[in-house]
């Protein structure tokens, strides 16, 4: 009899093991698109307090492959279609060092990173095995925030600095010793004077010299893009800038469309220190750090975004609904047409009923498009749970579930590094279906993104929780995306624009509330054919920006959108 049990407990096990395979397979087998905040495993940091970070990417496609590295990870991660991705481990890097910089030379990666001289320099035939070995083990200069670029002619350079006084060097290395081949040239600092975007703050306002790092070589049509990341890493106006030169070491001439890579509001903002590359089709890419840093300034996750150079050879990323939807294209690509599939935010202050609530981090705080803002039950027991209405029956195509970290006190990475919950639908909040059974996961996925491979009629959306690795269960925005039920919001007529002429840096925005509006994208940019910058606000009928180029005019339009769709600005107007 007890042999007769066990077999049946094996079998009802293994069962439950292959539906809960088979349900999620059926969600993720055809996944087209992403949704930042990337959905990796973000290691959580190995000092107090307990937080995930990662931070400082470097993004290199080796043999058709992709090999991603950040810092502070304890390993690095490995895709074949930039959506799923697997995580590599080893002994032989220093991965406790700031900004690793990798480079593909010939038939082997080489990488570096922050530290003080002598560095050294690894490399490795097959990344995949995690073995590497040394390929310089002196080299003379200590610096911050390398990078590696080998041009198309076989040379070799190298860029470091990350300061608020001192510049971005540049030099160029032997291709056999690894090492430097004369003295390192300046090849330019920050001018937060006239450059708006250096300017430190949240919302470029605060007074503090900048920071100056990060530096990313591009080549593209005979020309040198040297990108760089300012004014800090822990503000939402994180951003990089880019130079241009047609020498690898210079001179540079600041580029007109600047900063090249902005992403200044959204449920997640930032996109700075980044890595610019080449997907398999030729499509440029651009992974940026993006900011929380509210337990620590560098509290920090990672985002993908398309990278473009226009006809006149200006490079821009766009970011425009950069933390919605988009899908990774199977094909080159000249422009960024395409890429959205059209699902619009659901989720936006709806209606949340829980299980339980922390004082400090209130049921609100997951619908409120802000990952600085989590709500947290008041523990993290199994049973614990979150509950949404949608208002009114909508078509749902994805979800994207942020987790936080609340109470944690993990440091490193552990065994119970996992969430398990179900996800269920229901259009009358009593009859409940399965939408994802995730009870059975082991996997790390703190910024879980579900598509369906066919769109779901739901009014209710509702998260019970299983497991989380430590602390309570606590969700930063329960976010979901599709179609809602109404028409396009009308467009914006009565622009007003100021630009302020003690500090042409800032410009102020002002428009007349849409009552049939959820929130804006406002584009802009030096010319009316040229409207790369993208400035996303919700329930607001006024903005000032302070990221200008004091010696530059500027073009707006606005797009409006709600949970219908995308009504897009006509009208374009100059400052005045």
């Amino acid at each position: 009899m007890k042999k007769l049990f066990l077999c049946i407990a094996f079998f009802a096990f293994s069962a439950i093991s292959f539906c809960q395979t088979a349900v999620t397979k059926t969600l993720n087998s055809k996944q087209t698109t992403i949704c930042n905040p990337m959905n990796l495993s973000y290691r959580f940091c190995l000092d107090t307090p307990s937080r995930r970070e990662a931070a400082d990417p470097t993004m290199i496609l080796f043999k058709g492959e992709y090999f991603l590295f950040a810092s502070k990870s304890g390993g690095y991660w490995h895709s074949t279609d930039l959506i799923h991705w697997d995580f590599i481990t080893s002994s032989d890097l220093p991965f406790e060092d700031y900004a690793p910089a990798v480079v593909v030379i010939k038939n082997s990666l080489y990488f570096m990173a922050s530290g003080g001289a002598p560095v050294k320099i690894y490399k490795t035939s097959d990344p995949k095995s995690g073995k590497w070995e040394v390929a310089n083990s002196a080299f003379p200069i200590g610096m911050t925030d390398p990078d590696l670029f080998l041009d198309d002619n076989g040379r070799l350079y190298f860029y470091y600095g990350c300061s608020n006084v001192n510049p971005i060097y540049g030099v160029e290395l032997d291709l056999k010793t690894l090492n430097p081949i004369g003295k390192p040239v300046e090849c330019f600092n920050s001018n937060k004077a006239v450059f708006g975007w250096e300017q430190p703050g949240d919302y470029n306002n605060a007074p503090e010299n900048p920071w100056t790092e990060g530096a990313w070589m591009t080549k593209h049509d005979g020309k040198y893009y040297l990108q760089y990341a300012t004014p800090g890493t822990q503000f939402k106006s994180y951003c990089d800038g880019v130079y241009v030169s047609d020498q690898p070491l210079g001179p540079f001439k600041v580029a007109m469309h600047n900063p090249c890579s902005s992403k200044p509001e959204g449920f997640i903002a930032g996109a700075g220190h980044s890595s610019t590359f080449q997907d398999k089709y030729g499509n440029y890419w651009h992974i940026s750090t993006m900011t929380i840093s509210v337990k620590h300034m560098f509290e920090r996750r990672l985002g993908l975004f398309p990278m473009f150079f226009d006809k006149d050879g200006e490079l821009y990323t766009y970011t425009g609904f950069g933390d919605f939807p988009f899908t990774i294209p199977q094909k080159k690509i000249s422009g960024p047409e395409g890429l959205f599939p059209g699902w619009m935010l659901l989720s936006y202050h709806k209606p949340i009923q829980v299980s339980s609530e922390l004082m400090d981090h209130p049921k609100n705080f997951a619908a409120d498009e802000e990952i600085r803002t989590y709500w947290s039950a008041q523990t993290g027991d199994n049973g614990e749970w979150i509950s949404m209405d949608l208002q009114k029956q909508s078509m749902i195509n994805a979800i994207q579930l942020n987790f936080a970290e609340n109470n944690t006190k993990l440091l490193g990475r552990s065994e119970s590094m996992y969430y398990q919950y179900l996800l269920e639908y229901s259009n009358d909040n009593k009859t409940w279906k399965v939408f994802a059974d995730k009870k059975l996961n082991k996997t790390d996925v703190p910024h879980d993104y579900i598509q369906l491979e066919k769109p779901l009629l739901a009014r209710y959306i509702r998260v019970t929780n299983y497991h989380v690795p430590d602390g309570t269960f606590a969700v930063s925005d329960l976010r979901v995306f599709g179609k809602g039920v109404g028409t396009l919001p009308e467009k914006v007529n009565d622009l007003k624009i100021t630009r302020n002429q003690l500090d042409k840096r800032e410009v102020k925005l002002e428009w007349k509330k849409n009552p049939s509006a959820m929130g804006y994208n406002i584009r802009y940019g030096e010319a009316k054919d040229k409207l790369y910058h993208n400035y996303q606000v919700l329930d607001k009928e006024t903005l000032t920006i302070r990221s200008l180029n004091s010696n530059r005019h500027y073009y707006f339009t606005i797009d409006v959108f709600n949970e219908a769709g995308i009504r897009k600005g006509t009208e374009i107007k100059i400052e005045k």
